[in-house]
């Protein structure tokens, strides 16, 4: 059997929900549940060694970003009484270009940014941002609104809570929907003045 057609073999074995966007240039390997209007890029990787993942909605996995849920060091794939662990990742994350998550657990509206190292004993709560080449693999919880960014890896919480912006439908699933419809208000012209502007 080629390489190609193991890999269509192992994304068949992966349960993805309806308005899911899931590239074919993409890896997925073992029990893994892609939820709506989740959005896999070419060369992402998702591997489920050691346990099934279950991504929710509303993700955007980018290119060659690893999610993977694989065995702790000291552990051996073969070894008995080994019990399989979940890895759940929540609503609206963005994982960025070349990042790394072993994270088991993983809240909403969180930003992994490029070139980020998530290790498998943190847990990453909700409104959190790891910055660009930031590692962190202490065993953890990291708490509500936190940044991680710079070479020290410096930590802040955000005094606001992030704003969850929505995902642009990608161009690849754009092609097949209707063409937009806009409300009347659009073609109403309006008058722009010093103090501001007002619809005539």
């Amino acid at each position: 059997m080629s390489d190609a057609s193991k890999q269509i073999m192992a994304q068949k074995s992966a349960k993805i929900a309806a308005g899911a966007v899931v590239c074919v240039e993409s890896e997925i390997r073992g029990d893994v549940t892609i939820g709506a209007r989740t959005v896999v890029h070419p060369k992402a990787r998702i591997i489920a060694e050691a346990g099934p993942i279950i991504i929710g909605e509303g993700n955007l996995i980018e290119e060659q970003a690893l999610i993977i849920n694989s065995y702790p060091e000291n552990i051996m794939p073969d070894s008995e009484g080994v019990e399989p662990k979940t890895m759940t990742i929540g609503t609206n994350n963005v994982f960025e270009v070349g990042c790394v998550s072993q994270a088991l657990k993983i809240g909403d509206n969180n930003v992994i940014e490029s070139k980020a190292d998530l290790g498998r004993n943190v847990i990453l709560t909700s409104g959190c941002i790891v910055g660009a080449c930031c590692q962190v693999n202490a065993c953890e919880v990291v708490p509500e609104n936190t940044v991680v960014y710079g070479s020290n890896c410096i930590r802040r919480v955000q005094s606001e809570k992030p704003q969850v912006s929505p995902r642009p439908t990608p161009v690849c699933a754009r092609q097949f929907s209707r063409p937009p419809v806009f409300p009347p208000f659009f073609l109403t012209p309006i008058c722009v003045t010093r103090g501001g502007s007002f619809i005539l």
